[in-house]
Parts: C-alpha cells; structure tokens; sequence
C-alpha cells in the first residue's frame, strides 16, 4: 500500500492560503484513492471533515530548521512513508524516502521590486541543493516550470507542471441577504480576493479606479477581500488620498464556504497581479460565472485563457480600460461569464490533482525505497524516532 507522508504546517485553522488549499486537495484524493495518508504537523489543526486513512503527526522541534532536517525525518522513517510530499521548496535533505517538492513559484528568492543581492544569491543556492536532491518537483503552471529551469538549472525532465483543481464548491451560488448583511455588501460591486502584499499590485488598482468614469465608479463599489494586517493600513491611506472612502470597502477575513457566493454577486473580479504561480482566484471566479478582468502577465494567461480580458498590470490607464469595457458592455460580460464557466471545467480533480497523485506513483515504483536498515539516517532507529500517537486529519 502507497503511504504518503505531507507536510502539514500550512493547515492552520482560520488561515486560507493557496498552499493550504493544495494541500488539502491532495489528501482528499489520497484518500479517495485508499492510500494511507500521514499528515506531519506543528500544531493541531482542527477541520470539520474526518478523511479514513488520513492520520496526522505531531512533530516537536526546537525551531524550523531542526524540525525540517532532524525531527520529520526521523518520523518518515518511523512511518515506513513510501514518498514525501512537501507543499515548499524544501524539505529533508537525507529523507528515507523519495521527496517530492511543490514548487509554486519563485517569490521567495526574486521578489517584484525587491534588491537584495546577498539574500536572492543565498536562497538561489539553498533552493538548488533542495531541488537537486529531489526525486521530483511539481509546479502549477509553465511559466512556474520554466522559471524554475532557467533560474535553478534543473532538467526539465525531473519537473511536473500541474494546474491547481478547482473544488466542486465553486459554481455559480446565489448570494443571500444573510451573506451580504456578513461583509456589508451592496450590489453591483467589483470584487478583488488575495493578499495585499505588493506584487498583488492593488495601489494601480485603486489608482485605476479612481480615474474610471465617474458614473461607473459610483454605480459599482470596490470590495477589496481579504485581512492583511501588515499592508492593509497602506492600502486604506491610499484609499483616502485618493478621495475613494466612499467607494472602496474592506472585508476583512472571508469564510470559505463564503467565497462562491461573493464571486457570483459580483459584475467583475479583478487580478492586477504583477505576478502569479498559477493565480487561484480566477479559476474561482470563473467557476462560479463572475466575468474577470486580470493581468496578462506570469501563469495568469495559462489560467483564464480566452475567457477574461487581459491588461497591463503596470499601465493604471489599460486595468481601468479593460475594468470599464466589462462593466460597461454586458455583451462581453455575459461572453465572459460563459466562455469562465467552460474553461474553468477544464480544472477537475481528475485533470490535476489525479495527476499528482499518478506523479508520485511513478516515482515510488521508478526508484524503489531502500530498506530503514540500508538508508543513510540509520541513527533513527534509536529511541529518538518515537512518534507522537496517531490522530485523525480533518479536512
């Protein structure tokens, strides 16, 4: 029998990040699939959902890095896991087993606007030794692909480019009185999900914004949703600078189960991403018919294809053209809306996340595991590998 382990230290109670989401995709279908599942963790993550075959692990460390290369893999070992799945760039350098990295895109070592030579130059280094000692790197889209051959020198061979599953919770879902009195929403509206961080590049969204036509900007509110306490202040000062505090709303965190519903009230989602690894949150709209209007920049084009109008993520003047060419056409919108909810079919469980599991598959049977007494941790043998008791994962 297949068992998986997964890092699991992205599935934090009340935290909804794309890695998370991943994640948790993955498990469901190991599952499914009848695969025994060990979800290493930090912490105890709470989830309403009870997955047979999925048991999670609690690892103690002392910090990070002795839990990445001392702590989980004496846990691997203990586990007899047949291949490790990590949702980061790194994982255990001398692991018991074959490693899989997830790779979503580069970020970490070359971020937009950023100059730190000596700290892309050290997380360049520390991101080759990872990847080379990898069985495999799985990685959401071809631009992520590419970026990761040109910027670490790997084979391309040893890289899988899958796109991110798109959950059956996602389709066009009425918003109710109950969700809009939630978040304080008065239709139309247009709507951004995300992070504020700045390559989300949402200053030349409200910048686009504020230079729309008049009659459109007081016609359709900017919801702005997500919780960012580190950018959000920014963010608001921008708001009022540019005299939109009648005009731009904040949510503040939105409940997942939420999510459909505020995607399918909305005339328009916007993605000004400067750049992306796959970009999620399109798919999403899409899936549950909202019109997009996105970046035509990274991974995004991959993902929305001919279903949403493109812009120049860096001309404030093209995102609001391509803002008010939706908003004011309902031809194209309704055109949008359609052409969204085609393409977002394309993103089924069976046509992504099967394929990470078909992925680790073939690496289990190509490079057969060595036996514990054979492998270059034999220490873990000791009375250090004990495990905490099982529990199950709920997702």
């Amino acid at each position: 029998m297949m068992r998986l382990g997964v890092d699991g230290r992205e599935l934090t109670q009340g935290v909804r990040t794309g890695i998370g989401r991943y994640l948790a995709q993955v498990i469901r279908a190991a599952s499914h699939a009848g695969w025994a599942c060990v979800v290493y963790a930090d912490q105890t993550p709470q989830y309403p959902l009870t997955l047979p075959g999925v048991t999670l692990r609690v690892v103690e460390g002392p910090w990070t890095m002795w839990w990445d290369q001392v702590s989980l893999p004496r846990h691997l070992a203990q586990d007899r896991i047949s291949v490790f799945l990590s949702p980061y760039y790194k994982s255990p350098v001398l692991a018991p087993c074959p490693v899989i990295l997830t790779v979503h895109d580069l970020l970490f070592i070359r971020y937009p606007g950023s100059r730190n030579p000596c700290y892309d130059i050290a997380m360049t280094q520390l991101a080759k030794l990872y990847a080379s000692r990898a069985h495999g790197i799985i990685t959401d889209s071809e631009f992520s692909k590419q970026s990761i051959v040109s910027t670490l020198g790997i084979n391309a061979g040893k890289i899988r480019a899958f796109p991110v599953a798109l959950p059956p919770s996602f389709h066009p879902t009425p918003l109710t009185q109950t969700t809009r009195a939630k978040y304080n929403l008065s239709s139309p509206y247009i709507l951004y999900i995300g992070n504020f961080k700045p390559h989300k590049n949402l200053v030349r969204l409200l910048e686009a914004y504020a230079h729309i036509e008049s009659s459109i900007r007081n016609t359709f509110r900017l919801v702005v949703g997500g919780r960012d306490q580190d950018n959000q202040p920014a963010l608001q000062g921008r708001v009022h600078t540019l005299g939109l505090d009648d005009h731009v709303q904040f949510t503040g965190h939105i409940e997942d189960e939420d999510l459909p519903s505020l995607y399918s009230g909305a005339s328009l989602l916007v993605l000004p991403s400067l750049v992306e690894g796959f970009g999620l949150t399109a798919l999403e709209a899409m899936g549950c018919g909202c019109p997009v209007a996105a970046s035509n920049r990274a991974a995004i084009p991959e993902v929305v294809g001919e279903a949403a109008v493109l812009f120049d993520p860096e001309n404030v003047e093209s995102i609001g053209a391509a803002m008010t060419k939706v908003l004011t056409q309902p031809a194209l919108q309704h055109q949008c809306t359609e052409q969204g909810l085609v393409r977002a079919q394309q993103f089924s469980p069976d046509q992504t996340t099967a394929r990470v599991l078909d992925f680790l598959k073939e690496i289990v049977q190509t490079l057969p595991l060595k036996k514990a007494e054979d492998s270059a941790l034999p220490s873990l043998k000791g009375k250090n590998a004990s495990v905490n008791p099982g529990r199950r994962l709920h997702l």
